[in-house]
């Protein structure tokens, strides 16, 4: 379901205000009103136990569509972000962008798309999830073709930019397109798989063909033909994501103005946006922090977290739309693990997204800093990555509802933790298949399976009409994950080897002292995921003991 913001309302209430995606509430009960009799729909848990939407009902051809086009956009932009990662030190040569900017063509798309996710997902709850969703693919389209004609470091910054709000349009939208089409069971299942799939398998099939397209045709032209790829996804999409089904009337402007919490989105955008940056600079040179104006900023986005905080629980306790409300984070009579569940899930997403991506950007760097080797032979090297996440992500569809949550998400945290700390004590020299083969293999475990047991997870512990919700924040997490953790880890390499991020141009390289530098700047940055992923192995040790098998058809 799309991000939804929900009216909560005291369980002994009479006016029951609630917005679902998919089929709408008043559809439901005119589907089941047998079942509606003494059941709470706000407020509870323990609301439409045997409501299942069934609105919609399609065929294995139609259903396979409606899958391909709620992954595609996520799938194909992934793969754009892929090519940019291993294509970024040509790229940077080509448009001059400066050191102090090298991070942002990369973490500014998950900045921007963590940032307004949320608030995508409320809009979709009020005009319908097929309008956002196509709005996102043709802004994507467009934007791509951006990112090809860029001239300077500012306008490729900016296309990204942009391109990160659209998808924040795609992916909620896409959930709810999912939910919609799919009742619980093996199909949804299997959907959810795709798109758990679409964004780091994208990824690595990105870096391992980016350094194809930039080393013959050019980056530029990877741009242009991915721009005619997502117009004929678009076109798809089209005629294949099914109709809204509930009616948005004449009070949708009012709705828009009302039913969406705008001062939230504010705060929380602008302490994300101002963190996301002030890191950023850091990467240049930890000591630029103290400048006035940075160090204001810094301070700044402090302040707005606790700002925040307070403004959603006051906004919750006046029983007014909240972007995130605190209750959703409380447990409940029927699901008394939920705050530990959703908490340590809530954190793992943030740090598995956040050590997939610095990985993939920092072993870019390593394979062509450190051991010199061109854009495609370093894509040749990622291509592991690409069927070890294939491969997982059908396992993953395939077995979590027969396997406990905790015992999938241990396994496959655990296999992943291995690939950082191969790479930290790896040295240039090595073979690649002595540990960067292995190591590339099992980076995209943890993120595939946590992904789609995320998604499921909140099947079984919320309530459906805040399914979306909960998605949502899962959503904004990985992406803004992503853009902390590579700007966190920029930081980190900076201060460790004194260059920077590590990334700057050849023309400044300095032999094999420089290069000493840099592999301990990159080993620091190896270490720090390492030390993420054993804690993303508690977390799912601890957070998700209790839930058992997710995904299961309940009648």
């Amino acid at each position: 379901m799309a991000v939804t913001s929900t009216e909560l309302v005291p369980p002994s209430s009479s006016h029951l205000t609630a917005r679902t995606e998919g089929p709408s509430l008043e559809l439901q009960l005119r589907a089941a009103p047998e079942n509606v009799a003494g059941t709470q729909l706000l407020g509870t848990d323990e609301e439409e136990p045997n409501l299942q939407p069934t609105a919609i009902s399609i065929s294995k051809a139609k259903g396979a569509v409606v899958i391909m086009s709620a992954s595609s956009m996520v799938f194909m932009n992934s793969i754009l972000s892929g090519m940019l990662t291993v294509g970024l030190p040509t790229i940077a040569k080509d448009i001059r962008i400066p050191e102090g900017l090298m991070l942002w063509p990369v973490s500014v798309y998950g900045l921007t798309c963590g940032c307004t996710l949320l608030l995508s997902g409320s809009i979709a709850d009020v005009i319908g999830s097929r309008k956002v969703f196509l709005t996102g693919c043709f802004l994507l389209s467009a934007f791509t073709l951006g990112c090809g004609l860029a001239k300077t470091a500012i306008q490729l910054i900016m296309f990204r930019a942009i391109s990160g709000i659209a998808m924040s349009l795609c992916l909620p939208s896409a959930v709810s397109i999912i939910t919609t089409a799919f009742p619980t069971g093996k199909r949804r299942n299997i959907a959810f798989a795709c798109l758990g799939a679409a964004q780091p398998v994208g990824f690595s099939v990105g870096v391992a063909l980016g350094g194809v397209l930039v080393d013959t045709i050019g980056w530029r032209y990877g741009y242009y033909l991915f721009t005619g790829i997502n117009a004929l996804f678009f076109l798809t999409a089209i005629w294949g994501v099914p109709a809204d089904t509930r009616k948005t009337g004449q009070s949708t402007w009012k709705r828009l103005t009302y039913e969406i919490d705008w001062i939230g989105t504010v705060l929380i955008s602008a302490s994300l946006g101002l963190f996301s940056y002030t890191f950023a600079i850091m990467s240049a040179g930890p000591k630029s922090i103290v400048t006035p104006t940075n160090l204001a900023l810094l301070i700044l986005a402090v302040l707005l977290l606790p700002l925040f905080i307070f403004w959603i629980n006051h906004r919750e306790k006046a029983n007014k739309p909240t972007l995130i409300p605190p209750s959703l984070f409380h447990s409940t009579p029927t699901h008394p693990h939920r705050t530990r569940n959703f908490s340590a899930l809530c954190v793992s997403i943030f740090l598995t997204w956040a050590v997939f991506n610095a990985y993939q950007y920092f072993t870019t760097l390593y394979f062509q800093r450190l051991q010199h080797l061109s854009p495609l032979e370093t894509s040749a090297r990622f291509a592991p990555m690409i069927v070890a996440g294939a491969l997982t992500n059908i396992a993953t569809g395939l077995v979590v509802n027969r396997v406990p949550a905790d015992i999938l998400c241990v396994c496959a945290a655990s296999a992943s933790a291995i690939a950082p700390l191969l790479m930290a004590v790896a040295r240039p020299g090595w073979s690649y298949w002595a540990a960067a083969f292995v190591a590339t293999a099992l980076i995209p475990v943890s993120a595939d399976t946590l992904f789609t047991v995320a998604n499921l997870v909140v099947t079984g512990i919320f309530p459906k009409k805040t399914h979306g919700l909960a998605g949502g924040v899962f959503n904004t997490l990985a992406q803004i994950g992503m853009a902390v953790g590579l700007a966190v880890m920029g930081v980190v390499s900076g201060a460790v080897s004194g260059t920077g991020d590590g990334s700057a141009s050849e023309g400044n390289e300095g032999g094999a002292e420089y290069e000493l530098a840099l592999l301990k700047g990159y080993q620091a940055t190896y270490w720090t995921s390492f030390a993420a992923s054993v804690v993303i192995v508690a977390l799912s040790w601890w957070g998700l003991k209790s839930i058992g098998k997710v995904g299961v058809k309940r009648d």
